[in-house]
């Protein structure tokens, strides 16, 4: 593997906790990272180029795109996502606490903002070079390991990100032979958004932030064409749809 790969990067979330950590790994090794938040806030480093997006706005994300196009990524990472809202309001346990108003908020942070992201970044991805396309995702997103049910929009909403992947890695196969495009599941990390599920976790269930940044930054770099479309764990195994 080219050791020199990625040159140039974008991560889209970089100052969420596994965003913020992946950002700061790949400047680290002087990697050029385009760093993106919604405040513009993103870690200090002279390898970061910040910018603002919104994934709620869709404008913010093609101006976002714009600034790319003339030295684009090579390395995209969505690191976007929520479990629990803003007000509080958290996963479902049973279908009667489901809020058609809080479902379409995670629908459209889960899946519809990746969405739109890849509507305007994958058109800049080079066809004759080497590329990866990951979106941060769940195994609670895989329908076929679901045994227990509950967190219904969360599920949901990561099944349809889960699928979404797969469209694009068919669409960017037939003119992208190079390319990659996977969806990443990091485990549980210790970040704001597993904080309110940690105190029942098993000794050694909990990874930090930095060796979680590590994790999938490895399983990005050694993906492949082989691999575009799937779901895979933070040690590259691949998870069911």
């Amino acid at each position: 593997m080219d050791t020199q790969w990625p040159a140039r990067a974008a991560v889209f979330g970089a100052s969420g906790g596994i965003g913020a950590a992946i950002s700061r790994v790949l400047a680290d090794r002087d990697v050029q990272v385009y760093a993106g938040s919604r405040s513009g806030e993103v870690p200090k480093h002279q390898n970061l180029r910040p910018f603002r997006f919104d994934l709620e706005d869709e404008e913010s994300i093609a101006a976002a795109a714009e600034t790319m196009a003339e030295s684009p990524p090579q390395l995209v990472v969505i690191a976007t996502g929520v479990l629990t809202l803003a007000d509080g309001t958290g996963p479902e346990r049973a279908a009667k606490a489901i809020d058609p108003q809080a479902m379409a908020q995670v629908m459209a942070i889960n899946t519809i903002g990746p969405a739109l992201i890849a509507k305007y970044v994958l058109p800049l991805m080079p066809r004759d070079e080497r590329f990866v396309f990951a979106a941060i995702s769940a195994k609670a997103g895989s329908i076929s390991d679901n045994g227990i049910g509950g967190w219904h929009a969360y599920r949901a909403s990561k099944a349809a990100l889960n699928m979404l992947v797969k469209n694009w890695a068919i669409e960017m196969g037939r003119t992208h032979e190079q390319g990659c495009v996977i969806a990443l599941h990091p485990g549980t990390v210790d970040t704001a958004l597993s904080k309110p599920f940690q105190s029942n976790l098993p000794e050694g269930q909990l990874t930090n932030r930095r060796e979680s940044a590590l994790n999938l930054l490895g399983v990005m770099t050694d993906a492949g064409p082989g691999e575009s479309g799937k779901l895979l764990d933070y040690k590259g195994r691949e998870i069911p749809a």
